[in-house]
């Protein structure tokens, strides 16, 4: 009677441990960053998304991230690392995040390609030379060159120049 009880003990317990691997997920995906300082906030920001385990490579610029699916998901986290200033795979940082960062970490942002750009909202603008009425432009630097991403505000730099 005692070695049924034991058994069915450890069978319970098995059970259990195979449910908890069974949610468990591991996701590698890019994330821009240069040095040291920018490995340990990007796997922070991963952890405090979710993830049970983060590890980003300076030098292949990826982040292996595992996570529990019942508690967090894979966009949850890139948002999360966006918020922290790292344009990623899934999530582009805002241009206030990336500016916060400290200056040995400001990435080349190749992330936003020539005819597309990002507000701050994370909004895809398409034509970053002006801006609708009331927004401003916000430059930012995208491959050597100042391109405009429209942000509230402001006026677009096009009607300033027509205004003078």
């Amino acid at each position: 009677m005692k070695s049924i009880k034991i058994f069915s003990l450890i069978a319970l317990f098995s059970a259990f441990s195979f449910a908890a691997v069974a949610q468990s997920e591991t996701q590698t995906f890019d994330v821009s960053g240069n040095c040291g300082m920018c490995k340990k906030t990007i796997e922070k920001a991963a952890k405090d998304a979710g993830a049970t385990e983060a590890v980003w490579n300076k030098d292949t610029k990826k982040i292996t991230v595992t996570f529990v699916s019942s508690k967090t998901n894979l966009a949850k986290i890139q948002q999360k690392i966006a918020d922290a200033g790292y344009d990623n795979a899934g999530f582009n940082a805002t241009n206030d995040a990336y500016n916060k960062l400290h200056q040995c970490c400001h990435y080349e942002r190749t992330s936003m390609d020539s005819n597309k750009a990002l507000n701050a909202d994370n909004v895809k603008v398409k034509d970053k030379s002006c801006c609708q009425k009331g927004e401003k432009a916000d430059k930012v630097k995208v491959k050597d060159k100042e391109k405009s991403c429209c942000q509230k505000g402001e006026k677009c730099d096009k009607e300033k120049e027509k205004k003078q």
